[in-house]
């Protein structure tokens, strides 16, 4: 009777031990998961994206699907240029710098303090009014358009129409890439300037004559997209840089992002990103490419 009595004891003591250890095993594991980042909190978590309006679309629709699921995020996505999100993002007064061209070009920038996301690859070239009569121009004459040595559409085979420039800021990626890519280093003739792409497209679909650069993303059948030397504007000659006139789209933190932001910028790379709203509007998933290209310009095949 007393073996069975002690028997007893010593297998309660066990359970109760093992059942301790159990615990201890669940609150290190909860102790864990607590140091998740925050897209699998409950915390609040704010992030201010700014810069390229080239991007600012994809960025803006990654959010609203990020967010439905992690409804603790508040996302802000806003515009203003390359130029601008790379000075604030520098600065520390955003989260995101939103960028058309690497931080190394920008002056005043100091590059060595930001860390580069590269989320998607966009594809720009030169858009026309529709009722000009031209589709396709030689890169010499696309440079003597922007510079001002042309400047009559019957010149290049079109219409009898004066040559309306519509052109971007200094602080705009997009110009910068255009400049670099399209007119070979050349520097555009002194002209209207618009920041945002959307009112690039509505002034060049409703003026006379004009022209002007965009993002393939922002193409539509309002205005007509140049080929340049008879290579046409699309995402497969962007890809094997048949067409040269692209750049990356740059998510720019100041130093490694913490991990709530982190979360949010591993989505952008995401199947369900890549393979989904980047192709939806435009842009070229980073797999697609066939090419890098680095910094100075020099391409590499993948």
């Amino acid at each position: 009777m007393k073996k069975r009595l002690l028997s007893a004891i010593v297998l309660s003591v066990g359970l109760l031990v093992a059942g301790c250890g159990n615990q201890g095993a669940a609150t290190s594991d909860s102790s864990n998961k607590s140091k998740d980042s925050g897209a699998n909190s409950t915390q609040p978590v704010k992030i201010v994206a700014v810069g390229s309006t080239a991007v600012q679309p994809l960025v803006d629709a990654a959010k609203d699907q990020f967010t439905a699921d992690h409804p603790n995020y508040t996302i802000s996505v806003q515009g203003g240029g390359s130029g601008t999100g790379l000075s604030q993002v520098s600065d520390g007064a955003v989260t995101i710098g939103n960028s058309d061209v690497f931080a190394e070009e920008k002056s005043g920038v100091d590059a060595a303090k930001l860390v580069d996301h590269r989320v998607a690859v966009v594809g720009m070239g030169p858009v026309v009014n529709k009722d000009i009569g031209v589709k396709n121009i030689t890169k010499q004459e696309l440079i003597d358009i922007f510079t001002g040595k042309t400047k009559n559409w019957q010149d290049l085979g079109g219409k009898d129409q004066e040559i309306a420039v519509i052109n971007r800021p200094s602080g705009s990626g997009t110009r910068a890439t255009f400049e670099k890519w399209g007119l070979d280093g050349a520097t555009a003739i002194q002209s209207q300037e618009q920041d945002s792409s959307g009112t690039v497209r509505q002034i060049v679909a409703q003026t006379p004559g004009a022209i002007s650069y965009l993002a393939f993303s922002y193409m539509d059948d309002s205005t007509v997209a140049l080929s340049i030397d008879d290579v046409k504007p699309t995402e497969e000659n962007v890809a094997d840089n048949s067409w040269k006139i692209w750049s990356y789209e740059h998510m720019y933190t100041k130093g490694q992002p913490d991990d709530d932001v982190k979360a949010f910028l591993d989505f952008m790379l995401t199947d369900d990103v890549q393979e989904g709203v980047v192709k939806e509007l435009g842009y070229l998933p980073m797999t697609a490419m066939k090419v890098e290209r680095d910094v100075s310009g020099t391409i590499t095949k993948k």
